[in-house]
Parts: structure tokens; C-alpha cells; sequence
């Protein structure tokens, strides 16, 4: 029969698929059942309503079935409270608290802006191949596409996702290393 820990580490691997950080992490692991090879877990989502629940059941049946003495896996869902919801947006937030008057950034943090007073010059395209390739170099990066026209790099680096809104907070959808706004 498998411990507690290791069904835990099992879990550490599940990513939630929006917020992009293992489960454990971010203290969604309700609880954890483990009885003559079955193992029941119950996940606390942030909303009702999560649309990507499946994904979360795919990840859990993976990585908990492969434990031996597993044989059976089942995955209980719940709701966290307004308290659970709070803790984490200052988790995602980290040392930022509150709302700051104007803009704060780290001190590391570079802002590049990308733009014209001419339509159709490409500015998407070089805010998408410069992202990419700082990405690529190991850099932190983040778009904020505030075309006032219609954003298209959305389209340009084929992310489908909507920005995920956390008790007040906004997260953005993130692909191979890249968040978008």
C-alpha cells in the first residue's frame, strides 16, 4: 500500500492547467484516502464551475495510478472558501500586497513597448519574435497586448486560453514560458 508521501509527491505533479503550479502547491489537495489499494483524492477548485476539471482527473489517475499497490484511483472535487481563494491570490501575488498608486514593478523587471502610429507595420509580429526569444534565453516574460483595434497576439502564438480571474486578481494564460495579456 502506498504512504500518504508518496501519493503527495505523485500529486506534486499535477499542474492545474490554468494557474500552471502543482496542486500541492497551491494547498488545492483537500484530502487523501488510502485503503486496501485505492486511493481517493479529493481536489478543492477555485470555482464551481471549473471548466478544465477534466484535466485535473487525467493528471490525478497518471500520476497516482503508477504507485504500486495502487489499483484503484477516484477524484472528488470541492469548492474553496473566500478565506482559501484569499490565501491563495497572496501566494500567486507573492512579496506585491495590495494595490499600489500607479505601476510598481521589481527592480529587475524591464518594460519593452512596441508601438506606431501606423497600422499593419508588424508590431505584433516583433512584440511576438522578441517575446519568444527572450523566452528562449531563459528571460521571464509577459505580453500585454492593448491593441485598441483587436489584439492578434493571441492568434500569433496560438493561445486559446482566457485570462483567469482569482478573487479579485487576474491570471494570465501562459504558453511555453510566455504570459499573455
Amino acid at each position: 500500500m502506498p504512504s500518504r508521501e508518496a501519493v503527495l509527491e505523485a500529486l506534486s505533479r499535477v499542474i492545474d492547467p490554468e494557474l500552471r503550479r502543482p496542486v500541492t502547491e497551491l494547498d488545492m489537495v483537500r484530502s487523501v484516502e488510502i485503503e486496501d489499494g485505492r486511493v481517493d483524492v479529493t481536489i478543492a477548485l477555485t470555482v464551481a464551475g471549473c471548466p478544465l476539471r477534466s484535466s485535473f482527473e487525467d493528471q490525478v489517475r497518471r500520476e497516482v495510478a503508477t504507485l504500486e499497490g495502487v489499483h484503484e484511483v477516484t477524484l472528488g472535487f470541492d469548492v474553496m472558501s473566500a478565506e482559501e481563494r484569499q490565501a491563495l491570490t497572496e501566494k500567486l501575488r507573492g512579496s506585491v500586497s495590495g494595490r499600489a498608486q500607479g505601476l510598481s514593478l521589481d527592480a529587475s523587471t524591464r518594460v519593452l513597448a512596441v508601438c506606431s502610429g501606423k497600422g499593419g507595420v508588424g508590431k505584433s509580429t516583433v512584440t511576438a519574435n522578441l517575446a519568444v526569444a527572450l523566452s528562449q534565453q531563459g528571460q521571464r516574460v509577459g505580453i500585454l497586448d492593448a491593441d485598441i483595434y483587436g489584439h492578434s497576439i493571441p492568434h500569433l502564438l496560438g493561445i486559446h486560453q482566457r485570462p483567469v480571474a482569482v478573487d479579485k486578481m487576474i491570471v494570465p494564460p501562459v504558453k511555453d514560458g510566455l504570459k499573455l495579456m
